[in-house]
């Protein structure tokens, strides 16, 4: 991955971390630009951190209270000592994971009983990557953005129920961010088919998830 994903600070998706979450698991937390806004927006949170590239961990190891150099797979076993978790941050993450389904399911038991998830993810219905595909033919890989070439995952408004689901937990928020405008024909198409490609306009999806039953602390 290029590094442009380890200096992304996220600011829109700080919103969505619940105001009590005071214990926090970031996963693939880059140079921890995210959590040092959160943490200079909110006092007492306690934060541990997963990055697997080194460069990127030794700096997020100036933010976090506890950082974990190593792929969240491996990580997570590590960390029985520190759940639950309020909240467990994953910001354009799951789409790279061979089985983002099971590690979802293993972050649930992280979780404290009204803990949450928070992941953002790409849109694969973004209206630039759907032109290009259904217009110009392509689905051309990239550096970085929707098509990264190490993505390994994709879904949509519609798939994301189910990527929670599965794991256990209940998608009770479901915001696209980072809009942009269509061009005029499809706009003025959408509108006559009442919103039916709103979810074009987004880049990214932010996601909140909660466990659907008690699990173990």
């Amino acid at each position: 991955m290029t590094s442009v994903y380890y200096e992304q600070s996220r600011p829109e998706v700080r919103p969505f971390v619940p105001a009590g979450s005071l214990r926090l698991l970031e996963i693939g937390c880059a140079e921890g630009r995210f959590m040092a806004g959160l943490k200079a927006e909110r006092c007492g949170i306690y934060a541990v951190g997963i990055e697997p590239y080194p460069d990127a961990a030794r700096k997020a190891a100036n933010v976090f209270d506890r950082l974990v150099q190593a792929p969240v797979e491996a990580a997570l076993d590590s960390l029985s000592d520190e759940a639950p978790f309020d909240c467990v941050v994953a910001n354009d993450v799951l789409e790279h994971l061979v089985d983002p389904w099971a590690v979802l399911q293993r972050i649930g038991r992280h979780l404290a009983a009204d803990g949450c998830v928070v992941a953002s993810l790409p849109n694969i219905r973004h209206w630039p990557t759907l032109n290009a595909l259904f217009l110009g033919g392509r689905w051309d890989y990239a550096n970085c953005g929707i098509l990264d070439r190490t993505h390994l995952r994709f879904f949509t408004r519609k798939s994301l129920p189910e990527l929670f689901e599965r794991a256990g937990l209940a998608l009770t928020t479901c915001d696209g961010v980072n809009a942009g405008e269509l061009p005029w024909k499809i706009a003025l198409l959408n509108r006559m088919l009442s919103g039916r490609f709103d979810d074009t306009r987004y880049q990214q999806f932010v996601c909140v998830a909660h466990r659907t039953k008690p699990g173990p602390a």
